[in-house]
Order: structure tokens, then sequence, then C-alpha cells
């Protein structure tokens, strides 16, 4: 189900520039597409089980990525000396959904407005970011940041970076899908957080 869009998600979702895409074997004669989009927005818990919802979305992974380090570990970015930040890596067809309808449910699953943080995580390891693959979604995601500069519900300005994809490494196997495999953990984490609560703040019926 997706979520509810904005109307300025409504002016770029006719923009078919898509992600770099990845040929997938399928039946003889036949041939189905994916495409990749990289995401910082906090906690990847969370930015994992809110993508995971999504029609056209065929998984989410969590990961590392925007540092210098090779193969950090969580301690290592938790720690914040590896330049990295939590991120997700998605893997969506874009015969379904394409990467500028994935941006307006991104920008309304963060905080845009604040630097090195997300909700109660501090530092530049939880900084907000859209990595992009190539020129089709940089193009994009800097008309979905200028457009929402325009439509935003509140006065501060978005400060999300838009920087090119570097290499990605997938976190640890009991960080992915925690939300499913810890619901009693991650719903304290998430209240706790406080996301939900700042993000009906920022984008109230947008969200």
């Amino acid at each position: 189900m997706r979520v509810h869009r904005s109307k300025a998600h409504a002016r770029f979702v006719a923009v078919l520039l898509m992600a770099a895409f990845v040929t997938v074997p399928a039946a003889a004669g036949d041939r189905s597409e994916t495409a990749y989009a990289t995401l910082a927005g906090g906690c990847f818990w969370c930015m994992e089980a809110d993508f995971e919802k999504i029609e056209g979305v065929l998984s989410v992974t969590s990961g590392y990525t925007g540092g210098t380090e090779a193969n950090p570990t969580y301690k290592q970015v938790s720690a914040g000396v590896t330049g990295h930040t939590e991120a997700v890596r998605i893997v969506f067809d874009p015969t379904v959904i394409s990467f500028g309808e994935l941006l307006p449910i991104f920008w309304h699953s963060i905080d845009p407005t604040v630097s090195d943080r997300q909700f109660c995580d501090v530092g530049s390891q939880y900084r907000s970011a859209i990595f992009y693959h190539d020129d089709a979604q940089l193009k994009t995601a800097q008309r979905s940041k200028a457009e929402l500069e325009e439509s935003k519900p509140f006065p501060a300005p978005i400060v999300t970076e838009i920087t090119a994809a570097t290499a990605f490494y997938p976190a640890e196997a009991y960080h992915q899908d925690y939300s499913k495999k810890n619901p009693r953990r991650y719903a304290y984490y998430r209240k706790g957080c406080g996301r939900d609560r700042r993000i009906a703040e920022l984008w109230g019926e947008e969200k």
C-alpha cells in the first residue's frame, strides 16, 4: 500500500528517469528489471521497516555507506569514526514504482531539517542523505528537493545531502529485518526515540 502523496510529488511523479538497471534472469522470452536506491534517514531499522511496506519494493537491506572504512562494523560506525552513515539499499521494480516516487516517501519518513542527527540519534553516522547512482537519479533528487522547499509545511530549510553513491556495506545479520525479529524492542525504540512524533510535527497530514 502506498503512502499519501504530496502536491509536490504529483508534479514530478511523471519523471521516468530510473535508477541504474540490473537485468534479472526470467522466463524464456521475458525479462524483468530491477533498480536500486540508497537512502539514509537515521536508524536503519526504521527506514527498513518503512520501505518494506511499499508496493514495488522488492527488498531493503540495512547497511553503511558514505565513509572511508572498508567493511566497517556496527561498533565502528556507531562510534562515528568511519565517516559512514546508517543507510538502506532498496531494490525496487521500476515498472511499479519509480525512483521519483520513492523520494516523497523518503522525505516524509525523516526530519530533513537537521544536520548530523535524526530524532534521538546524534552524530554524522545518522545524517540523512540521498546517494544517487547515476545522473538521472541526481537530477531527480535535486528536483524533488527543490520542489519540496517550495511546498514544505514548515519554515526550516531542507539540509539533507544529495551525494554520489559509494560502496555499500550490509550491516550485521542481526540488524536485518530487526523490526520483524524483535517487534517489541523495535516498537519501544521507535517510540522512545520520538521518530513518529517528530514526523507528525513536521508533516502533519502529509506524513
